[in-house]
């Protein structure tokens, strides 16, 4: 515990995930104490010329009491409605706590759409390097009360990790209910503490339970294994522990687990493709459309297109399949849409223009909007 971990004190843009479990009580509503020390303490980082963003749970959990609803709802409408009350509690909240240090908070609420199509992940960016640059603290959230299951991000460490990539972090903390990973449930004796995870290698024989969870809130050591392996996949190291942890763990004191970056950063806006964006449909590719897409990073061109499933509008993100495995081979924002692309299938571009006019000579997928999985 005497050592100190240089990734951490040498951070100068950190995001910081804080769960719904750690920021509110057990009957719903916001506790105070507990997000006047987070406060206190991200504040102290702002002072000290480090820039913070905070990625905050809660916003359903705090519209829980309002409501007078017992437990987190299951439906998704009365989801949207409990964050609907809850997101203005809890962001008034962090601005009147910001306040006393003297620190603008900015609120900025994200479906996957804000982070996959290129105009929105430009407009996200810019947002949030703007706040950070006029001194302002980012406060995000998933947009919970128009978030459809389609465009949701499924968690908050899912999300942070994303904006971790997107803010172009030096530091990912994920702070929850539980100190450290363990190799198996914190409850049994028998599991050992991790405190550190190099690559995937040193989960080997780690049992992380499943992805959900009772209670209020949605996330579990699952999705904050996938959110740290997202992080450190872009170059960003991570530290999990608990929300009463948090000063020391941004002090730099080895407590909690620490997951090692990798050493090469992939390109943002492909990463994020990969990463954040669940597919609408799937475009089957002959042998020769594979190799070209694969092999050669061409364009995916409608001659080598076999088949067409789901249901998509153009900008939309789609899987290339092999249609011989029926195996994915990459992802990308496909430029028509499920109506019309059929009718192109088989045909060159040179032929469909000639046909149908100069619109459509492009791409199906270009090779700009396109990352191998």
């Amino acid at each position: 515990m005497g050592r100190v971990r240089d990734v951490v004190t040498g951070a100068r843009r950190i995001v910081v995930k804080v769960g719904s479990s750690s920021l509110t009580t057990t009957a719903g509503g916001i506790d105070e104490q507990r997000v006047d020390a987070l406060i206190d303490e991200l504040g102290r980082l702002s002072k000290d010329n480090r820039e913070v963003v905070l990625v905050s749970s809660g916003a359903i959990a705090a519209g829980l009491a309002p409501l007078h609803l017992p437990r987190r709802p299951r439906d998704l409408a009365t989801q949207q409605a409990a964050a609907s009350v809850g997101q203005g509690l809890l962001i008034g909240r962090y601005i009147s706590g910001f306040a006393r240090h003297g620190i603008a908070v900015g609120q900025v609420l994200l479906t996957v759409d804000d982070v996959t199509r290129r105009a929105h992940y430009r407009n996200a960016y810019r947002t949030l390097r703007k706040l950070l640059d006029l001194g302002a603290l980012p406060i995000v959230n998933e947009n919970d009360t128009v978030a459809t299951e389609e465009i949701r991000f499924g968690d908050n460490d899912r999300l942070a990790a994303l904006v971790a990539v997107l803010a172009d972090a030096d530091l990912l903390v994920l702070l929850s209910d539980v100190d450290a990973l363990y190799t198996g449930n914190p409850a049994d004796p028998a599991a050992r503490k991790i405190p550190l995870v190099r690559d995937d290698r040193d989960l080997d024989g780690v049992t992380i339970g499943s992805a959900g969870k009772s209670g209020v809130g949605t996330g579990g050591m699952v999705t904050k294994v996938e959110a740290a392996r997202i992080a450190t996949g872009f170059g960003i190291p991570v530290v999990l522990t608990a929300a009463p942890l948090a000063a020391e763990a941004l002090a730099g004191k080895e407590v909690g687990t620490l997951f090692e970056a990798a050493a090469k950063r992939p390109a943002a806006r492909l990463f994020w493709l990969a990463h954040a964006t669940s597919p609408r449909g799937r475009l089957h590719l002959d042998a020769g459309a594979v190799a070209a897409v694969v092999a050669r990073r061409k364009s995916l061109l409608p001659a080598g297109i076999t088949a067409v499933d789901g249901s998509f509008a153009a900008g939309d993100p789609v899987d290339l399949v092999d249609a011989g495995s029926g195996t994915p081979v990459a992802r990308g924002l496909v430029n028509y849409d499920a109506v019309e692309l059929p009718a192109l299938l088989g045909r060159s571009t040179g032929e469909l223009a000639a046909e149908l006019g100069p619109g459509y000579e492009r791409e199906v997928v270009h090779r700009d909007d396109l990352v191998l999985l």
